[in-house]
């Protein structure tokens, strides 16, 4: 009778918190049918692995170290690194390429509610929800809303998405079934590629002066840094609503602040620079601005998305397959 050949030997490494909020029990023991792991141990360092020679399959999130040439050189086994979460800018380094280890990421599975956040933004935005509820808060009774919002409401409204990420896409997608006119501004497309999408391709700032809403799903790369700065501010039409899920480096937070306050544009940010905003800052008590502390992305009951995609690809990769989210150097260049 041929043997079995031995399993995978796989370990955890990222915050200690993500693993016990990601891998519960029934993850754990769906994980032990395929490798060979200890799942009381995460590495929150790497040089503290026991055996790490024998490491073959590493399960990262938040919080993993860098997969530098040190930690490489320990992990000398080391074949393949399966993230549960999105961007692996982290700690895949151009060591981890130049090993060729393959990656695989749940960026897709992260990039759902990021999509579901943004159309409920866009929704609320047009219908200027936030606006209303604090009038009618205020004021207790019924007032003339249309005289305060003319024309708001949602239908045929022109939107803008800048960037055709994995959430870019996921937003066009939800998009399709409303009467919404989308344009969308990427210097990686054509124009056929963004109309297969149900989009016009348009130039950033021709989408700036003509959209009702514009959100932005641009990576953080040199190039896209303060992307949105004073001058493109000022292109948005008066009323606009700007919203951000992307990074907070993609826009110029004092500009921002400036065009806000006058009242001019609205504004939907789960992301800032900084990340958490002084508690100074204007845009906490702006009645036109909701500012909310990076939820959008995967959390709660949401994180079991992140952990199916995880465990899928590890037992595609147990099984001799290609990972159906695979990374690759050349992708990280334009991408989060």
């Amino acid at each position: 009778m041929p043997s079995t050949p031995p399993r995978p030997r796989a370990l955890f490494a990222m915050g200690r918190r993500h693993r016990d909020a990601l891998f519960p029990r029934a993850a754990i023991d769906r994980l032990t049918r395929h490798v060979d792991i200890d799942p009381r141990f995460v590495a929150e360092t790497f040089e503290t692995v026991p055996e790490p020679a024998a490491v073959e399959l590493l399960i990262t999130s938040w919080g993993c170290a860098p997969l530098d040439a040190a930690a490489l050189a320990r992990m000398s086994g080391l074949k393949a690194v399966v993230h549960a979460a999105g961007s692996v800018k982290h700690h895949v380094t151009d060591a981890c390429w130049d090993r060729d280890i393959r990656v695989s990421t749940a960026a897709a599975a992260n990039a759902v509610p990021v999509a579901e956040y943004t159309l409920a933004a866009i929704l609320f935005a047009n219908k200027r929800v936030r606006e209303i509820g604090g009038l009618y808060r205020e004021h207790r009774e019924a007032l003339d809303w249309a005289a305060h919002y003319p024309g708001f409401g949602n239908y045929r409204r022109t939107i803008g998405l800048v960037g055709a990420s994995l959430v870019g896409r996921r937003v066009l997608e939800l998009l399709r079934p409303h009467d919404f006119d989308v344009l969308l501004a990427d210097p990686h497309l054509d124009p056929a590629e963004a109309r297969s999408m149900g989009a016009r391709l348009v130039g950033l700032d021709e989408m700036l002066a003509v959209c009702d809403v514009v959100s932005l799903h641009a990576p953080a790369l040199p190039e896209t840094h303060h992307l949105l700065d004073a001058r493109r501010l000022s292109l948005l039409r008066d009323g606009a609503t700007l919203v951000n899920t992307g990074r907070g480096s993609l826009v110029d937070t004092d500009a921002l602040t400036a065009e806000a306050s006058s009242g001019r544009v609205h504004a939907v940010l789960d992301v800032t620079e900084p990340e958490v905003l002084p508690a100074t800052s204007p845009l906490y008590s702006l009645p036109n601005v909701l500012l909310t502390p990076h939820i959008a992305g995967s959390l709660g009951g949401e994180l079991q998305r992140i952990t199916r995609s995880a465990l899928e690809e590890v037992e595609r990769y147990c099984a001799g397959e290609d990972f159906a989210h695979a990374v690759t150097r050349a992708a990280l260049t334009t991408s989060a």
